[in-house]
């Protein structure tokens, strides 16, 4: 089903962005996993609207709610539910898309497919339905540090339209990401993000950028041969995401520059460890980790509704016009950062789990 992932750990995210509340089930997670409502709280917290001046000022604590599946802060192998309710819906901003498709956005293809959409904030297309992703992330982010502990997931904001920022993937830590409300890693360019957001937000106008995530100390031999290759099923996981335009891994789209022999990572050995010289494959070789640092990108389009009037089409197929309303992120890198890592880690998750059940949790065991 269209909002299920994984086999192993496999989540379900349901609700509406202007309706009772969204969640998530989780099915697969491991017994005896220690998890707490603030655990997963720490997570939604980065993600949640209202948190900086940048973001869209929608007010939403995101208090979550377990309903299952744990008891005395363990899990018990039972279906997880979470909940979190919405508390600031304004329905009435939508009235006007109720009518109207705004440009870009999924007014029109919701349309098309079901007959009918929840027009009031864009229902399931709504950014809101990441909730559940998220707080399904802090779960299996136990499960990993239970299993392989040590991996680090780290992602960060790259580029915010043509302003680039410098960061090193193997050096970059969480503290370095949240210490400014842009989330990017280099501080030369967190003032110049922000004034930039800020700038196109005040004519009314969005635009997009790139997050790099790195996935440190995974250990070789985590993924899958063909259909599941752990680069296409990352793929699949951040293409998922509201707003993503393009995925890359390693040297992605540069690489296609260089020759065989300029762009093969040649091994070596290093204290009875494989390794490669150069990290063009981005830590994934034949879809299965081969120990080295994953490096990925995505790229994210400027948010789909604008305060400006666009050319658009009625419902009843009428050309019109239409002026954004509501609130909305002029860019959305900034709270998009925590949902990269907690896709990336809901397909890690899965992925360990699939390995031990097949082969133990690395072929050298």
């Amino acid at each position: 089903m269209s909002s299920t992932l994984g086999q192993l750990f496999r989540i379900s995210t349901w609700g509406e962005s202007h309706g009772v509340g969204v969640g998530v089930n989780i099915e697969g997670c491991p017994p005896q996993i220690e998890i707490t409502a603030e655990d997963i709280q720490k997570e939604l917290d980065r993600r949640r609207p209202g948190q900086s001046e940048i973001v869209t000022p929608r007010q939403e604590g995101d208090i979550c709610e377990i309903l299952s599946g744990v008891f005395e802060g363990q899990t018990l192998g039972s279906p997880i539910g979470i909940l979190v309710r919405n508390k600031d819906q304004r329905p009435s901003s939508y009235t006007e898309m109720k009518d109207k498709y705004r440009p870009s956005h999924a007014d029109y293809t919701y349309d098309a497919k079901y007959g009918l959409r929840a027009w009031h904030g864009g229902g399931r297309a709504s950014a809101r339905e990441t909730i559940g992703r998220v707080a399904a992330a802090a779960v299996a982010r136990k499960v990993i540090d239970s299993l392989l502990p040590g991996i680090e997931i780290v992602a960060y904001v790259k580029s915010i339209q043509n302003l680039q920022a410098q960061v090193d993937p193997d050096q970059i830590q969480h503290k370095d990401v949240e210490s400014n409300i842009v989330r990017t890693g280099d501080p030369s360019m967190v003032e110049p993000m922000i004034q930039l957001i800020k700038e196109v937000r005040s004519e009314g106008n969005s635009i997009g950028g790139v997050i790099e995530c790195v996935i440190r100390h995974c250990p070789a031999g985590i993924g899958a041969p063909v259909f599941d290759k752990l680069e296409a099923e990352l793929a699949k996981a951040m293409m998922s995401l509201p707003a993503t335009k393009g995925f890359e891994i390693g040297s992605g789209f540069q690489g296609t520059l260089l020759t065989g022999r300029e762009h093969n990572d040649p091994f070596y050995m290093e204290n009875g460890t494989v390794r490669t010289k150069t990290n063009r494959s981005g830590g994934i070789q034949g879809g299965i980790s081969n120990g080295e640092n994953i490096i990925f990108r995505t790229a994210f389009k400027p948010t789909a509704t604008i305060m400006t009037e666009q050319d658009t089409v009625s419902s009843d197929k009428q050309e019109t016009v239409l002026k954004g309303r509501g609130r909305h992120d002029a860019c959305v890198l900034p709270r998009a950062v925590p949902m990269v890592e907690a896709m990336a880690t809901l397909v890690l998750c899965d992925h360990i789990l699939r390995q031990r059940a097949q082969c133990g949790l690395s072929p050298q065991e």
